[in-house]
């Protein structure tokens, strides 16, 4: 039963990948507007989970849970009907604000219903693995979907299991939450928002370029760091804060979350690369694409539960930094793939890419709740969560902008005759542009041809990024996780290195 929120958001994640050239070319999305479909959910979910997480633990989390999959559900319908770019947008950030309910109130059930460390191991690793599943099954499903209905139907994958979760949740689930709860902080909530959502605009804004000046995203980089300065400050002075900074003194738990955010970007922003490559530079169609790309989400619920076996022959350091570094050799069958073939590489090097990652994830997400006493399990799973989809969404905007650079620096001087200048410059901008153009010319070949290429390298360029990312994160474990120790528990979250 717990396995079914994470299944609702992996399965909205997972559609969209497929979903976005169809739903770009029916509402006309510009590419800005590509990248805020994509992001935007990821980017308010992320925003909201601390203060999802520290909610739960006051008002009780499986009571949060309900609330908040019954708003998913509806927000899904609304997606599913959208009738232009902005409102799909709009439903898409009151999605994301619904789904930070979810991931933290599951995992925090999970703490509180196992309280033995090696059951509630095996029970977060096939949480993961649901989550995982349900990831891998979304384009596979959504492929689907999109051959036989229009591409609003891919949102209404979570409505089933989202009545489900609202009938059968009040029978099948107990209720906890914090005797002693505090007073949640209105203000380092708004601190919260005020400090992620500009620092995030600017991001995406200097990635992409689309500012004629860097003034505005610079600026609200800036002012969301001045706000991030003021909301750290605030939580060291409070009794009860929004966020525990006290947790982050424990060099295993940093390492964790930090690795967990590097290396979810990383992987998001990668399926993006590959999936786009799979269906616009092979020709596959959604249903052939969401098949082939079905062995990246099942290995890595594959390397959650291989997890658990790892670490009864070696310690949580070793089985977290070599399945990095396994990770870090998946990246190169993908430099290796070319416009002319190269789907079986994409795939065997993402499978591997995702197998290498689930020991950090099943064991990392162990480590971070079991690191607290019962009643914040909540706040500890949000940061956990909180790592995970922050990191995702910004590999995308991060992965996925480097990838059109790319693409766009080696469209810049390509000619695209016949076409008015608007659609010229479509071509040039995205390879789905260039794909729609195509469409109204006599002879697309020579513009087909380079787009291919050009997105082909942004792939190299990412997967060679990528590559070097995951082994600074397998040196970053190693040298964190100092110490020898098997079960992590609050009273020794202080000197704690390698649950």
């Amino acid at each position: 039963m717990l396995g079914l929120p994470t299944l609702v958001v992996a399965l909205d994640i997972g559609v969209l990948f497929l979903a976005l050239p169809h739903l770009s070319a029916d509402l006309g999305a510009s590419d800005v507007e590509q990248l805020w479909i994509m992001d935007i959910y990821g980017f308010l979910m992320a925003g909201c989970l601390i203060t999802m997480g520290n909610l739960g633990d006051r008002i009780g989390r499986r009571r949060l849970l309900l609330i908040g999959v019954t708003c998913f559900g509806v927000l899904s319908v609304a997606a599913a009907y959208s009738t232009s770019p902005e409102m799909l947008i709009v439903s898409r950030a009151l999605m994301g604000i619904a789904a930070a309910t979810l991931m933290p109130s599951t995992l925090a059930l999970i703490s509180n219903m196992f309280r033995d460390e090696d059951q509630r191991r095996i029970a977060i690793a096939a949480w993961m693995s649901c989550m995982m599943v349900g990831s891998a099954l979304g384009p596979v499903v959504g492929g689907l979907l999109l051959d036989l209905f229009w591409w609003g139907a891919v949102f209404l994958l979570g409505v089933p299991v989202a009545l489900l979760l609202v009938v059968a949740g009040p029978v099948l689930l107990p209720e906890y939450r914090n005797p002693n709860p505090g007073r949640l902080d209105l203000t380092s909530v708004i601190l919260s928002l005020a400090t992620t959502l500009p620092i995030i605009y600017g991001v995406k804004e200097v990635a992409t370029g689309h500012l004629g000046s860097a003034l505005v995203p610079v600026g609200a980089i800036v002012v969301g760091i001045v706000f991030g300065v003021v909301l750290v400050r605030r939580q060291l002075r409070l009794p009860d804060p929004l966020l525990d900074l006290r947790l982050f003194r424990n060099r295993a738990f940093s390492a964790t979350l930090v690795s967990q955010l590097v290396a979810a970007g990383i992987m998001a922003g990668t399926f993006l690369l590959v999936s786009q490559y799979v269906q616009t530079v092979m020709g596959l169609s959604p249903a052939e694409a969401g098949l082939w790309l079905l062995p990246l989400g099942l290995s890595i619920a594959v390397g959650s539960q291989l997890s658990q076996l790892l670490v009864r022959w070696m310690s949580h350091k070793a089985a977290i930094a070599g399945g990095l570094a396994l990770s870090a050799l998946g990246f190169l069958p993908i430099t290796q793939v070319t416009p002319a073939g190269g789907l079986l590489l994409a795939v065997i090097g993402g499978a591997v890419l995702h197998l290498g990652t689930g020991p950090l994830f099943a064991l990392g997400a162990n480590l971070v709740v079991g690191s607290v006493p019962p009643e914040r399990a909540g706040s500890a799973a949000s940061l956990s969560e909180t790592s995970n989809i922050f990191g995702s969404t910004l590999g995308l905007a991060v992965l996925g902008t480097l990838g059109a650079a790319v693409y766009r620096s080696g469209m810049s001087d390509v000619t695209v005759p016949g076409v008015s200048p608007e659609a010229a410059d479509a071509a040039r901008g995205t390879i789905s542009g260039a794909v729609v153009t195509a469409q109204n010319m006599a002879d697309a070949t020579s513009l087909l041809r380079a787009a291919r290429e050009a997105y082909t390298t942004g792939v190299h360029v990412a997967a060679i990024a990528g590559a070097v990312a995951f082994l600074a994160l397998a040196a970053l474990v190693l040298r964190a996780f100092t110490h020898q120790r098997r079960r992590p528990t609050a009273a020794t979250v202080e000197t704690v290195g390698t649950a």
